[in-house]
């Protein structure tokens, strides 16, 4: 039987890189993080257009039991505008929400360790609002030894009319990608037989269920990492990151041929949590 590793990375077809293209979010669920660990190379979309009311620049923590929307506040601008032409607005205070996420968890178990990384990726010099998300998905990685490459779309494609499944294509061709993997929310957005006659096999990450004590409060889930890192020592976290989930064909599926239920996926969060 593979391990989740194998499954993914390297496409046990001779080396070829398992890709995943994903719009970069806010410090986004423990699900993100399993999609970067478990392929080769992950792309992250800078000339996509901002979405109003996503999670792109927001995300949940937990205070007293209860999730509570943070957000990276942005200057008000023209919707048409990618995210990389966004900026941060200039009355966003980070030591404020530093202190409120702080006093939030001050008595969680892993405080000490996961703060200063908060503190860092809040704190992060600059107005752009991509080279804010991309550096806080830089430095989580780096806190969870997650070594994959993490790439930005434009420098793949250079400028592109492609949009959905024919950009998501043309990249993994670019890549020499032999494997595509997306969460499972995605399985109504992409059609296997496409990516089959370009030679890419399509694959669906979906994460197993994984409840952890949050200081005796009715469990949560799907709240911002910075919440999993509270309660949750780093070195109990690889498990989790690297064999927390399983790598399907469609969400209603089981493992494929030469795949395990040790291997690798995504989970669909709940309406009310982030995407």
């Amino acid at each position: 039987m593979t391990s989740a590793t194998g499954c993914a990375k390297g496409c046990a077809t001779g080396g070829s890189p398992a890709v995943a293209i994903m719009q970069p979010y806010l410090l986004p669920y423990i699900g993100y993080f399993q999609l970067i660990a478990a392929v080769d190379v992950f792309v992250i979309y800078d000339t996509v257009k901002y979405t109003k009311k996503g999670w792109i620049n927001r995300n949940r923590f937990l205070r007293d039991g209860e999730p509570i929307v943070f957000t990276l506040p942005l200057e008000k601008d023209r919707d048409e505008l990618d995210i990389r032409e966004r900026r941060v607005a200039a009355s966003y205070a980070p030591d404020r929400l530093c202190a409120q996420i702080a006093q939030a968890y001050r008595r969680a178990p892993s405080f000490d360790e996961t703060m200063p990384l908060v503190e860092a990726v809040l704190r992060f010099e600059g107005d752009n609002l991509f080279d804010h998300l991309r550096y806080a998905l830089v430095r989580t990685c780096a806190h969870l030894a997650i070594d994959t490459p993490i790439r930005i779309a434009s420098e793949i494609e250079g400028g592109t009319e492609l949009r959905r499944q024919d950009r998501v294509l043309d990249i993994c061709e670019r890549l020499g990608a032999s494997t595509y993997i997306n969460p499972i929310g995605g399985t109504t957005l992409y059609d296997p037989a496409a990516f089959a006659q370009r030679g890419i096999s399509l694959r669906f990450l979906r994460s197993r269920p994984f409840a952890y004590g949050q200081a005796g409060h009715p469990f949560v889930p799907w709240l911002s990492i910075l919440d999993v890192l509270m309660f949750n020592p780093r070195a109990s976290l690889r498990t989790m990151l690297t064999d927390g989930y399983d790598l399907i064909e469609k969400e209603d599926s089981l493992c494929p041929a030469g795949a395990n239920s040790d291997a690798s996926s995504i989970p669909r969060p709940s309406a009310a949590g982030p995407g």
